[in-house]
């Protein structure tokens, strides 16, 4: 039994205090012998609330990709990630010692060619309930669904699935002991998902007053990805000349990407962090959203608990370091209260009471 040492302030509490590690769990009964590996500033492990581990494009990747999006994650401080839809079947990540902790939600359900093309199941809305069954099986207490896209029919964003095929979806989710949570970049799909009682929300850029009041009665999450949301000139201009209402709609959303968060935070909607790595986005950047929201206006010690122990919380897991926690935590060596940019320069990343970076 070898015991590792670490001293410093430990968040959230910030108070100044030594603990040990050993076979992979905190304790905070001195252990004699321990080395001393780090001081600094310890905060309990990284959350990516928003991940697509095994996905770029066009699709599914190597397990060998998977494996290196995983440990630059990883790497980065993120030790619990939220898989958000993935092509790739991924449970041999949670296997690895070495390899953050994985919640799975499977792949996206989708509307038939309403989606990027081999990202998740392209159905029709009879079909919408069995698929979110099966992805509730087969995942790990969440489903995640394509709320809406570019309907080339209508030439801008529209639901991918009417009201009453996204509430059965929902209502068999939770039979089957899932959370539901969908891609919402407008404002239609909005109130029929949380008339229909969806658990999260992603980058919500169409989300109201009245939206959010009902998010925040009902308990309903919100992951605002906007270092993604702040593509949306680059997508505007790419439809420009196919789509200009949608360009147009996504250039108008844009526009009230901070409005629509501060709405979310004084409204007391639950926020929490996500890089959205995967696809064209890179993993190991989680620190640069974590900056960006708190650049949006968020406070600096909102988001700082939303990437972790809140987040942590949310998922499930620790949200402390308290005796008997597992010893999943990140050491840095300026206080992350007063300056987020920190994040970027982990001094010890601990993982499963292992130093793994």
């Amino acid at each position: 039994m070898n015991a590792t040492r670490f001293t410093g302030p430990v968040l959230p509490t910030g108070e100044a205090t030594q603990l040990w590690v050993v076979d992979g769990r905190v304790t905070h009964e001195p252990q004699p012998g321990a080395e001393t590996v780090a001081s600094g500033w310890i905060v309990p492990g990284l959350v990516d609330a928003h991940n697509h581990l095994g996905l770029d494009d066009p699709g599914a990747v190597s397990d060998e990709e998977t494996e290196r999006q995983a440990l630059a994650d990883r790497d980065a401080g993120a030790l619990l990630l939220r898989d958000c839809g993935s092509p790739a079947d991924t449970r041999w990540v949670q296997e690895r010692e070495d390899l953050p902790r994985l919640i799975r939600a499977g792949r996206h359900v989708a509307r038939t060619r309403r989606y990027i093309r081999n990202f998740g199941h392209e159905v029709e809305p009879e079909e919408l309930a069995e698929h979110v069954a099966r992805e509730a099986r087969s995942g790990d207490g969440w489903v995640k669904l394509v709320g809406d896209w570019i309907s080339r029919e209508e030439g801008d964003l529209a639901p991918s699935f009417p009201p009453a095929a996204f509430a059965e979806a929902i209502e068999v989710a939770h039979r089957h002991g899932a959370k539901v949570t969908a891609h919402c970049f407008g404002r239609e799909v909005l109130q029929g998902l949380l008339d229909a009682g969806i658990d999260c929300i992603e980058h919500g850029t169409g989300l109201s007053v009245d939206h959010v009041e009902q998010m925040a009665a009902a308990g309903v999450a919100l992951v605002p990805t906007v270092m993604q949301t702040a593509k949306f000139p680059e997508f505007a201009a790419g439809g420009r000349e196919k789509f200009p209402d949608y360009s147009a709609t996504m250039e108008e959303l844009y526009a009230r990407r901070r409005e629509v968060l501060m709405s979310a935070h004084e409204a007391g909607v639950a926020m929490y962090v996500g890089s959205d790595g995967g696809g064209p986005a890179r993993h190991g950047h989680l620190a640069g959203e974590a900056l960006a929201m708190a650049e949006m206006g968020l406070p600096v010690e909102d988001v700082l608990a939303a990437v972790s122990w809140r987040g942590r919380e949310w998922l499930g897991w620790n949200a402390d370091l308290a005796e008997g926690a597992p010893a999943d935590f990140v050491v840095y060596d300026r206080d992350p209260r007063g300056d987020l940019s920190v994040l970027y320069e982990p001094a010890r990343v601990v993982l499963r009471g292992r130093v793994v970076a």
